[in-house]
């Protein structure tokens, strides 16, 4: 990352034409949507019924935590010492709460005695004895075991790698208790679930784990997976996944439990749109300032791969910043990386008449993009501004 800047130094803009006539882009640049960040910070500290934790790892960037903090949001999900100390740093009374299962030796011990963390979770055994080592003081935790979840409805599953059965986890529970921590529950549905019953299925889960374990917890984490609007995909309203929920707690039978979730996605995708340069078209092909190893790491993904439908402006010494329109046609996507594998998976539909120097506009940017690119080749998309939309 380049020097740290403050959000207050960043160039505004009006419009998504005025930036780049302003900007004259020949690198990638983020625009930021302030009152999109807002607005979806607001839809969750209002509707969910309990503490709402950003998920840092979907865009851990200075800016974007700033613009949540100031929208409300005071817990955040981080899942490695890293985003601790990036959101201590920034934020220092920001509450952190590390929701990794698995971490590296020491780290669970530098997080509880300089950050003051005091939650974590786990999903085995050798990782909730050797956090109740490194931590020492287990009546100030509450530890977190992770149910396993897979119940559909979500584009990328995420209970392959982490979580356990309830019969696994009534042993863990029974630990904790035992050591004088607060046991407590919680699971992960999949990324960009579209099915509100999903969670739903994963409070039943936890509730026969607490009947089969007959220990009470303390909280309940309901994880993330919240889905974000992308073009094409239109998801259920988020107030259908807040019902469902508490309709799930209401059977839960259990009031004053302390309840909490994990959006990153759905706070912050719409909170970006990308600016991207047409750098060279040959043909059919295209190749921008931008790719796989910058902003679209998660075009990897199926189902992820057609959340940006771009939109083309061109920019002209007399005439100004145009949008172009007229008949579209397939072009093949590539970024400007050496190697073969920079390329988009799927053809962009864009104007015939689009051309080098042209710019690209991708919204609906602001989740995995920031926080997946990487400098391979010497390339790091790192340019900013503040769209006042």
């Amino acid at each position: 990352m380049n020097a740290p800047f403050r959000f207050d130094t960043l160039p505004h803009f009006a419009t998504i034409e005025k930036a780049i006539a302003g900007l004259k882009p020949s690198e990638p640049v983020y625009l930021v949507h302030p009152r999109k960040i807002a607005a979806a910070a607001r839809q969750f500290l209002d509707g969910f019924p309990g503490d709402v934790l950003y998920a840092v790892k979907a865009n851990p960037h200075p800016i974007i935590l700033e613009q949540l903090w100031q929208a409300g949001i005071r817990h955040f999900d981080t899942a490695s010492l890293g985003e601790i100390e990036i959101v201590k740093t920034l934020l220092p009374g920001a509450i952190c709460h590390f929701m990794a299962p698995v971490r590296l030796a020491g780290h669970a011990k530098a997080a509880f005695a300089q950050h003051g963390v005091t939650d974590y979770v786990v999903d085995s055994q050798s990782e909730l004895e050797k956090l109740l080592t490194e931590t020492g003081n287990p009546k100030k935790l509450r530890v977190f075991v992770r149910l396993v979840a897979q119940l559909g409805g979500a584009l990328l599953e995420m209970s392959s790698k982490f979580g356990c059965r309830p019969e696994e986890a009534v042993k863990l529970l029974k630990r904790i208790k035992a050591a004088g921590a607060q046991p407590c529950l919680t699971f992960h549905v999949g990324s960009q679930c579209l099915s509100p019953f999903s969670y739903a299925q994963a409070v039943e889960i936890a509730q026969r784990t607490i009947n089969l374990s007959g220990v009470e917890i303390a909280a309940l984490d309901m994880g993330g997976g919240f889905p974000a609007p992308y073009a094409g995909e239109e998801p259920p309203p988020f107030h259908w996944y807040f019902d469902m929920i508490k309709e799930a707690l209401a059977n839960l039978g259990r009031p004053n439990l302390n309840v909490m979730c994990e959006p990153g996605r759905a706070l912050v995708a719409e909170g970006i749109s990308l600016v991207a340069q047409v750098v060279l078209r040959r043909g059919d092909r295209l190749y921008l300032n931008d790719g796989i190893y910058g902003s679209f790491d998660e075009q990897r993904f199926a189902g992820f791969d057609e959340n940006y439908p771009p939109t083309v402006f061109s920019l002209d010494a007399k005439t100004g910043v145009k949008k172009l329109s007229g008949a579209k046609r397939p072009f093949r996507t590539y970024g400007t990386t050496c190697d073969s594998a920079d390329v988009l998976p799927r053809p962009q539909m864009l104007p015939d008449s689009i051309a080098t120097g042209d710019s690209v506009v991708f919204g609906s940017m602001g989740a995995y993009t920031v926080s997946s690119r990487s400098p391979f080749n010497g390339y790091y998309p790192d340019s900013w501004a503040i769209l006042d939309d």
